[in-house]
């Protein structure tokens, strides 16, 4: 893991990521520091990879009649700032310096609206099949990198920012794997 390195210029851009631009975003509220990591999981369609449908979701291109699990996603507007590919491959959608849409109703430590301080990562996953090794390696590696650049204070789930609404990153997403490697790593989150 110590090979990766994923640095974050000040632009917010990591360079090493391919990049493909979303609209779904906008600026953060002035003098709003970013200290918070979410991880999330997402597969499109639901339980299936390697698509280029979550590419299309991010970037409004989805075809709400092209599968039947779909029809809920029409009109939607969501991003995230980075997903990772079960593959490994790193993807940025959106600046680390802009506000993407990725967590929707949430509060973390009697904060809401954690969009406003956050960045989101997504794992090409579910909540049924557990993560590969490559996603991982790239997490943990992108994280220190957020951590080195910004004063981020935790790494939490999805889940932990918006409960009984999010379920992800999921069961199947083994903290302990996370935890020893990225800096105060929230026992709450991490302890699986």
């Amino acid at each position: 893991m110590a090979s990766l390195a994923f640095p974050v210029d000040a632009a917010g851009v990591v360079r090493r990521a391919r990049q493909i631009p979303s609209t779904n975003c906008d600026a953060r509220p002035p003098r709003t520091p970013i200290v918070l990591l979410v991880v999330h999981n997402i597969s499109l369609p639901p339980d299936q990879f390697g698509g280029e449908d979550i590419i299309r979701l991010f970037t409004n291109r989805l075809d709400p009649d092209s599968h039947p699990a779909y029809a809920a996603l029409r009109d939607l507007q969501v991003s995230s700032h980075f997903l990772i590919r079960r593959t490994g491959e790193l993807i940025q959608f959106v600046s680390c310096l802009q506000r993407a849409w990725h967590a929707g109703v949430s509060s973390w430590r009697g904060r809401s609206e954690c969009n406003a301080f956050s960045i989101g990562i997504e794992l090409e996953g579910c909540d049924t099949r557990i993560f590969e090794d490559a996603q991982y390696e790239v997490l943990v590696a992108l994280a220190n990198s957020l951590y080195q650049t910004y004063p981020i204070k935790a790494i939490v789930g999805h889940s932990d920012i918006a409960p009984g609404r999010k379920t992800d990153p999921g069961p199947c997403f083994d903290w302990a794997r996370v935890r020893p490697f990225v800096p105060d790593c929230p026992s709450e989150a991490c302890s699986g």
